[in-house]
């Protein structure tokens, strides 16, 4: 019989993981590596600091790895015939009609020009439609004009989730639409808007909420029986913690944010997930699509979908090497080129590598304290390599 991982590199995988938990730590971690059939887990830790241990189906908030979910519902429906992804947004947002666009990206709010033409659902999925973020704004000494006026709207888009601050579906998409572009339709690669928009959009293509959508075009069908975007078994949410120089600060304990349906089912950072859920994708799209998708609708997912151009400046900061396809990251170089996935700031890594039949799943319940995910991921991810023989 072939061996897909090695004993000795899964033995170094569980050394890795628990090494990483503990006093100096993370309190807990559900690490899992897959290849073919051959799936091995490590659980360490607690969900919460001296609370109850972690579990193989504990739950975690998925943040930003939520994205390529929503990703797939989209082309999911676009299959269906409910839109093309190169139509323009405006029939089914019309409230993104004649866009006025900033002429200076930290500008004021008035001083605009007309969209040279509509943005287009493929924009919004490829996150390319005018908005969102950059790590200019990250680095401003003052909070520019347009995310000032985002926060003001509790839209949420600019910052981390807050799905208890977030108005209904429709008034967040009107608020939204008071706020001018931050570039011409095309032009730039902004991280995180486009999700949300998308996820509008795709509740109003169906004719139901966005939690409907994504439940029935992708996780019955994967059997994803655990994704959502609230917890219905709070006691096995992991509590999430920000990292403080005075040690680990409680960010969401299980009874907050997620303990109960949201007013607006964030595209961008909504949903709550298991280790063994996010195999399950990550098994649809290296066997081709099936049951959600063709096979071609996969290819297109998970390449590289933007212009020399587009990845010139704002990748850097959010991407680091990589680039972006249908609302997920796409590996562009180097050894690992050709593996796509997405890490999600309130504690997720998930990795496909299509070329070793290799998934990589890190479930921790520590915040991201920069864009990219703390050592604990990497290691993993390194020592999951290391166990592929030959």
């Amino acid at each position: 019989m072939v061996e897909l991982l090695t004993e000795e590199g899964l033995e170094r995988f569980g050394e890795v993981a628990a090494g990483h938990v503990g006093e100096g730590g993370i309190p807990g971690l559900v690490a899992l590596v897959a290849r073919g059939d051959t799936v091995h887990v490590e659980v360490e830790g607690s969900l919460a600091v001296g609370g109850v241990p972690a579990k193989r189906d504990s739950l975690f908030r998925l943040a930003s790895t939520t994205k390529p979910i929503i990703g797939l519902a989209a082309l999911a429906l676009a299959q269906e015939g409910l839109f093309s992804l190169d139509e323009p947004v405006d029939r089914l947002l019309p409230e993104l009609a004649n866009r006025r666009v900033l002429t200076k990206i930290d500008g004021l709010l008035d001083e605009t020009v007309p969209a040279r033409r509509a943005i287009t659902v493929r924009e919004l999925m490829t996150f390319t439609f005018g908005f969102g973020m950059s790590k200019d704004m990250l680095f401003a000494a003052e909070p520019w004009p347009v995310v000032a006026a985002a926060g003001r709207l509790h839209l949420h888009t600019l910052g981390p989730p807050n799905p208890a601050d977030q108005p209904d579906q429709d008034s967040w998409m009107e608020r939204f639409a008071s706020l001018p572009l931050m570039a011409q339709p095309g032009d730039r690669w902004f991280y995180n808007t486009g999700a949300s928009v998308l996820g509008v959009l795709l509740a109003r293509a169906a004719g139901m909420g966005l939690d409907e959508v994504v439940r029935t075009r992708v996780l019955e069908p994967l059997g994803m029986r655990d994704t959502a975007f609230w917890a219905t078994d709070t006691c096995r949410l992991a509590t999430a913690y920000g990292a403080t120089p005075d040690g680990l600060e409680v960010w969401d304990p299980p009874e907050g944010q997620w303990s109960r349906p949201p007013a607006f089912c964030d595209g961008a950072a909504g949903l709550v997930s298991t280790a063994d859920d996010l195999l399950a994708l990550a098994r649809m799209l290296l066997r081709g699509g099936e049951p959600v998708l063709r096979e071609g609708a996969v290819r297109e997912m998970v390449r590289d979908q933007l212009t020399p151009k587009q990845r010139a400046r704002d990748v850097r900061g959010f991407l680091d090497g990589r680039s972006w396809g249908y609302c997920i990251s796409v590996v562009t170089d180097g050894p690992r080129a050709g593996a796509y996935g997405w890490d999600g700031g309130l504690g997720t890594t998930w990795l496909v590598d299509p070329a070793r039949d290799l998934t990589v799943i890190v479930m921790t319940q520590l915040v991201f304290g920069m864009a990219r995910p703390p050592q604990v991921h990497a290691d993993l991810q390194v020592a999951a390599y290391a166990a592929v023989p030959g």
